[in-house]
């Protein structure tokens, strides 16, 4: 992916040189330019077109951002009931990330949402064990954990 995104800014250049224009609208046209011969010659590169993934961070980002929103507003209302109801616990959710910094993302994105923590992850690095400050069902926090965060994650890495 880095190398796809320096070829790209040096293709801007190359444009701008040759152009003999040295521009900012000249460098996005080459940029432009750039990107349709990479995605033109994206077979021969070993990582998919990185403009891809570059998306994928973005929807991941507009997703940790609405989950940020969501779980403030859950703990909110939590601790504005007359009556403190909640069922804190600990859960372990079980992971198909495989790399250490994919799994220290999720880890952050899941410590970073209000009302959750993650506690500990096993030495397989498997398994990461996670403290929620309400939790009625754990086969439900599991299955929306799985099914947006690491979904995301997934997309992004791989």
């Amino acid at each position: 992916m880095a190398f796809q995104i320096l070829l790209n800014f040096f293709m801007a250049f190359v444009w701008m040189f040759l152009s003999v224009s040295f521009t900012s609208q000249s460098f996005f046209i080459g940029f432009l330019l750039g990107l349709l011969v990479i995605y033109a010659f994206r077979r021969f590169f070993n990582s998919r077109f990185y403009l891809l993934r570059v998306v994928a961070v973005i929807n991941l980002l507009f997703l940790f951002l609405k989950e940020l929103v969501l779980a403030n507003i859950s703990v909110l209302k939590t601790i504005l009931r007359p009556k403190l109801d909640f069922q804190p616990g600990i859960f372990a959710l079980p992971t198909e990330l495989k790399t250490e910094w994919e799994i220290t993302l999720l880890a952050n994105l899941i410590t970073l949402t209000p009302g959750t923590l993650v506690v500990d992850v096993s030495l397989d690095n498997k398994i990461l064990y996670i403290h929620a400050i309400d939790i009625p069902d754990v086969d439900d926090a599991i299955d929306e954990i799985k099914n947006s965060f690491e979904k995301a994650i997934m997309e992004v890495s791989r």
